[in-house]
């Protein structure tokens, strides 16, 4: 029996497949290890895996020639609004191929943008679909806005554009209000988004009482970036955050998962800026209004209390006239009755007095000396017992008419 070569094998598969599978065919597959070389063609490769336990269960290598290439990225990324990058479900018009060197492969041809898009959209409601289950999808959004957010913590990068745009908007807005933005700086692109983003979520964290609001701005970025805020992890941040968060990610056709659960959502980092100054204005407009209802309440107030005072001080002013000739008609009344008050009281008062001459008089020495009495007096006291009396003493004896001196013995 005639041997064959490898090679004329490989040529004889090549010849056999060719043959088998002559016409184009639309495949659903995930790309995989994507990368392209100097000369612009693409190589990478197309997986399946088992819809329970992730596991491959088919791959098969793939290029695209520079040729289709540079049209088919392009048209891909422009249609969805992601990077033609590894982790993508895609639908592709392929070939099938065999080489003798290389083996089987397949060239695609063309690619449909809308089944891409319908993968993504069904991954976000997935996402959505879950933190809702979880009870955490609209926490942030019920977060009341502070009147006044002008403490705000500002993620993006140092170096976009949109973040320069944010700053200068808001200190050159036309009212003069005073912002106090602070960069917590974050990759807003690539694959270290989600980390980057919720790291910085973390800082801020730390010292969430010193900030009004979060915005999250990405202006300036490619828009082939948008899958890496289609994550379940940074959404599950955001929407716990305990401060408001808006974000103003530059895109405007579709939204991603941390737009869906943010408090506000702006096209670009400008309306971020432009909606915190209307914030503040509103809030100003109100305590303007407030004010001038306050001053239009105090007048009344003032006007009502004078007119409170008027009547008080017309009761009090009838309630003193009246007192005053009350007190006056009392005063005429006594100064009537006063003589005869004053008479009566002189006549009850000499009646008594001369009562009390009578007493006086009948208790008199005098009037006792006139009856026969005497008293003796020692040194001008009475002697009441001669047991005090001393021989020679001196005493006075007091008589109605004269008086004896004597000398005790």
């Amino acid at each position: 029996m005639d041997a064959l070569s490898l090679y004329e094998l490989n040529n004889l598969v090549r010849s056999r497949l060719e043959h088998a599978f002559p016409e184009e065919y639309w495949v659903q597959a995930e790309l995989s290890d994507v990368r392209s070389n100097a000369t612009g063609h693409c190589y990478l490769e197309l997986i399946e895996k088992d819809a329970r336990g992730n596991n491959l269960i088919a791959r098969a290598r793939a290029m695209i020639w520079n040729q289709v290439y540079r049209l088919l990225k392009p048209y891909f990324e422009q249609e969805t609004g992601q990077a033609f990058v590894s982790g993508l479900k895609v639908l592709v018009k392929v070939t099938v191929g065999f080489h003798e060197l290389y083996g089987y492969s397949l060239t695609i041809l063309d690619i449909d943008p809308s089944y891409t898009l319908g993968d993504m959209a069904r991954r976000r409601r997935e996402i959505l679909a879950k933190l809702e289950e979880e009870g955490v999808l609209t926490l942030n959004k019920e977060l009341e806005m502070p009147l006044l957010p002008q403490r705000i913590a500002v993620i993006s990068s140092a170096t976009a554009a949109g973040y320069g745009d944010f700053c200068n908007q808001l200190a050159g807005n036309p009212y003069g209000y005073v912002f106090y933005p602070r960069l917590f700086p974050a990759m807003m692109q690539g694959e270290r988004v989600e980390e980057s983003i919720i790291g910085a979520l973390n800082r801020i964290y730390s010292h969430a009482e010193a900030w009004d609001v979060v915005v999250i701005i990405r202006g300036g970025g490619a828009t082939s970036d948008l899958s890496n805020f289609d994550s379940y992890l940074l959404a599950a941040n955001c929407a716990q955050f305990p401060l408001p968060i808006i974000t103003g990610i530059g895109h405007e056709r579709d939204d991603t998962v941390i737009d869906a659960v943010a408090h506000t959502r702006v096209k670009t980092p400008t309306a971020a800026a432009e909606y915190l100054i209307a914030r503040v204005h509103e809030s100003a407009a109100v305590v303007e209004n407030s004010g001038g209802r306050i001053c239009q309440a105090v007048r009344w107030v003032l006007e009502h209390e004078k007119q409170q005072l008027d009547t008080y001080c017309h009761r009090m002013q009838m309630t003193l006239v009246t007192g005053l000739q009350r007190e006056h008609y009392r005063l005429e009344q006594w100064v009537q009755h006063f003589p005869l008050v004053v008479r009566t009281a002189l006549e009850r008062e000499q009646h008594r007095l001369q009562l009390w001459e009578q007493r006086v008089d009948s208790l008199s020495p005098d009037k006792l000396l006139a009856r026969g009495y005497s008293i003796t007096l020692k040194e001008g006291h009475a002697v009441t017992d001669a047991a005090t009396l001393s021989s020679g003493d001196r005493l006075v004896t007091r008589m109605a008419k004269g008086e004896v001196r004597s000398i005790v013995e």
